[in-house]
C-alpha cells in the first residue's frame, strides 16, 4: 500500500475516531455536568459525568503530579506517535492500519483532554446489566478497547490461518 493511501486512511480513522470522542466529551460537560445520571434502556447504559485524573477505574489518580505527567501524557504519546511511524512505514495490512489508528486516536482523545483539563479525563458512559457493570468510561476508552480486541484477535486469526 503506497504512502499517500495511508495518509487518507489513517486521517479518515484518526479524525472520525477523535472528533465524535471530543464531540461527545463536550456534550456531555454541556448536559451531564451535575446533574443527576440518565438511565437508557433499562439501566444498559448510564450517563453519569465525571472527570478521572487516573486511569481505568481511577488506577493511579493518587500518584505525584509528575509521576502522572510521564505516565498519562509523556509516555502515551510517545507511544501513539510511534504507532503513527508504524502505520505509515512498516503497516501493511489495510484492517491492521484501521485498528492501530483507532487505538492511537482513542489514546491522543484521552492525552487532549488531560492536557487542557488540568491532568482530567471527562469520563460518562457506563455499560453493564444489574451490578455487572463497567467502570465509567469515555469514546476514546471504547476506542482503545474495540480497537486492541479486534487487533488481537484479527492476529490470532492471521496466525491460525498461516499454520
Amino acid at each position: 500500500m503506497k504512502v499517500k493511501n495511508k495518509i487518507i486512511i489513517i486521517t479518515i480513522v484518526f479524525f472520525s475516531n477523535f472528533f465524535i470522542d471530543r464531540i461527545t466529551k463536550i456534550l456531555a460537560e454541556n448536559y451531564l455536568q451535575g446533574k443527576n445520571p440518565i438511565n437508557l434502556l433499562g439501566n444498559l447504559v448510564i450517563l453519569s459525568f465525571v472527570r478521572n485524573n487516573g486511569a481505568f477505574l481511577s488506577v493511579g489518580s493518587n500518584f505525584s503530579e509528575i509521576f502522572k505527567l510521564f505516565i498519562f501524557i509523556v509516555i502515551p504519546v510517545i507511544i501513539c506517535l510511534y504507532g503513527i511511524y508504524y502505520c505509515l512505514y512498516k503497516e501493511t495490512d489495510k484492517l491492521s492500519l484501521v485498528l492501530i489508528v483507532s487505538i492511537v486516536a482513542g489514546g491522543f482523545g484521552n492525552i487532549y483532554d488531560r492536557i487542557f483539563n488540568n491532568g482530567y479525563v471527562t469520563d460518562f458512559l457506563n455499560f453493564g446489566i444489574g451490578n455487572l457493570r463497567t467502570g465509567i468510561l469515555n469514546i476514546a476508552d471504547i476506542s482503545i478497547t474495540i480497537g486492541a480486541i479486534l487487533l488481537l484477535l484479527y492476529e490470532v486469526t492471521k496466525t491460525i490461518k498461516k499454520d
